[in-house]
């Protein structure tokens, strides 16, 4: 029951987006695709570090891979949406779309970190490459630089995505702490 709540509110954003293109017609498809996916990726990816900060509380340890694939589905999303409907397919635009902004590149490098831990989600490459799923701290930061970036002026809305980050980012930091000061 708890697996289908949690499918159900993650495809949510995604039939939410459908709707409104499709039936409500927004006035820039394009970049409604990349605001909706674009930020549900990042909140679901910053919500599936933050599961085992809150284990004692609701566990969802079991159910991270799926809320971390569901991240990266939004990223696909994001990253579909400006090779397809932006670029159509114009390398030499993505090129240089790359070259004249910054943030794109850094987005380029978290999107093809998350490729690979969502690849290496299963069991077995997992136990392979579980110690590498760290990687979703660059990639999270790629992810908040190219996201203020994008936006070119901080409003009280990016302020308060900034000030959450640091927050998550502190708690982590001290979970670690804890548990190398527990192990040594």
């Amino acid at each position: 029951m708890k697996r289908l709540a949690i499918h159900t509110i993650l495809v949510l954003p995604f039939l939410y987006l459908l709707i409104q293109l499709f039936i409500v017609e927004v006035n820039d498809p394009v970049k409604y695709i990349y605001t909706i996916s674009g930020i549900t990726a990042t909140v679901i990816l910053f919500f599936s570090i933050t599961i085992s900060l809150i284990k004692r509380k609701i566990n969802l340890m079991k159910y991270r891979r799926a809320i971390g694939l569901w991240g990266f589905f939004y990223a696909l999303v994001h990253t579909v949406n400006f090779v397809i409907f932006d670029a159509q397919f114009d390398i030499y635009f993505i090129f240089e779309e790359t070259l004249d902004k910054p943030f794109i590149y850094l987005g380029v490098i978290a999107f093809l970190i998350l490729i690979f831990m969502a690849i290496t989600s299963t069991k077995n490459l997992f136990r392979k490459y579980g110690k590498y799923h760290t990687l979703v701290y660059l990639a999270l930061v790629l992810i908040t630089i190219h996201f203020v970036m994008a936006q070119k002026s901080i409003d009280i809305d990016l302020f308060c995505y900034i000030v959450v980050i640091l927050i998550i980012a502190y708690y982590k930091l001290l979970q670690v702490i804890v548990r190398n000061s527990k192990v040594i």
